[in-house]
């Protein structure tokens, strides 16, 4: 009881400096730095130190998590304002790639680690079902589904869409295929985190949906006894893409969590905080689906050998998984 009302009398204390420097940070990035006053800018340096202070003491006696990682996200926005200038834009995206963006994604791991269960549980679903009876591939895709890639086509023409004779597709076809792709995925990437605001359900959704489309697919090619030879067909590009929907995904997960259950916040301050946290989660993935579109249009189209193709595949899991979660030294000024 003694430690909830430290907690209680913490916050009360201290909850309106946080809120005047919230509004000066607001307005500064709504109109520019050019709309404060005199006063804000005199003002702000010592607000933002508060803020750092406040932040500090409140990890040190684990008060509510929510308010720390409001805290957190109004010392860092404090931070661009107060000594941004002195970095370019250079060394900020530079630091991005460096620092913030691994950070963030090692600190969704429960989110992530979600993201690929609604993803895989979906495909792994589909996958048996239609194992067990291929009209649910019909089920999932429609009748309507033109795609020679369905349980009606033979060994033959499955393989055919798997491996290409050289000189089969054009550089200007490939070029606008990658481009398709790109566009594609990058739309799926951005409604499972942007949808993630209506706790999170439309994301989860999207992702299960997903998951089945492929796992009806995969089913098609295994029961055709393509299981192998495809596998390594959809990875080549998969696991950047599929890494990087789990991350937009993780992102929609961290503000719907945000805006169930904001603790001591109102939701829409909570799911501000989470916002900003989900955002450096999920920019990176445009990166990645760009490289996924290249490896998608091009390499998965004019490379035919399994063994390259799981080569590929292989690397980039290991290069990705090394640069979201090992340790690294931090830099120092």
């Amino acid at each position: 009881m003694t430690d909830v009302l430290k907690s209680y009398r913490f916050r009360e204390e201290r909850e309106a400096d946080w809120r005047k420097l919230d509004l000066i940070l607001t307005r500064a990035e709504n109109s520019g730095v050019k709309a404060l006053s005199d006063e804000d800018m005199a003002t702000l340096p010592h607000l933002y130190r508060q803020a750092v202070s406040s932040l500090s003491v409140a990890r040190s006696i684990s008060l509510d998590q929510n308010v720390i990682n409001y805290l957190e996200g109004l010392c860092t926005r404090a931070y661009f304002f107060v000594y941004g200038a002195r970095t370019s834009i250079g060394e900020r995206i530079a630091q991005f790639f460096r620092e913030d963006w691994p950070a963030a994604v090692r600190g969704a791991v429960f989110s992530t680690v979600l993201a690929t269960l609604f993803l895989f549980g979906g495909a792994a679903l589909a996958f048996f079902l239609c194992l067990q009876d291929m009209d649910w591939f019909w089920t999932i895709n429609g009748h309507n589904f033109f795609d020679m890639r369905n349980p009606d086509a033979s060994v033959e023409d499955l393989r055919s869409t798997i491996y290409t004779t050289p000189g089969e597709h054009g550089q200007d076809q490939l070029s606008a295929f990658s481009s398709f792709l790109f566009n594609n995925n990058a739309q799926i990437a951005l409604f499972a985190f942007a949808l993630g605001f209506a706790f999170g359900i439309p994301t989860a959704w999207l992702l299960v949906y997903n998951g089945v489309t492929i796992g009806a697919m995969y089913a098609v090619f295994w029961d055709k006894g393509l299981g192998y030879e495809f596998t390594g067909w959809l990875l080549i590009h998969g696991v950047t893409e599929l890494f990087a929907i789990v991350l937009a995904g993780a992102g929609g997960f961290i503000i719907g969590g945000a805006v169930a259950f904001p603790g001591r916040l109102s939701r829409l301050a909570s799911a501000r905080a989470a916002g900003r946290r989900a955002a450096n989660v999920a920019m990176g993935c445009v990166v990645m689906l760009i490289i996924a579109a290249l490896l998608e249009g091009f390499g998965r189209q004019l490379i035919n050998s399994d063994v390259i193709r799981y080569a590929i595949a292989g690397t980039t899991l290991v290069l990705w998984l090394g640069y979201f979660y090992l340790p690294r030294a931090r830099r120092t000024a």
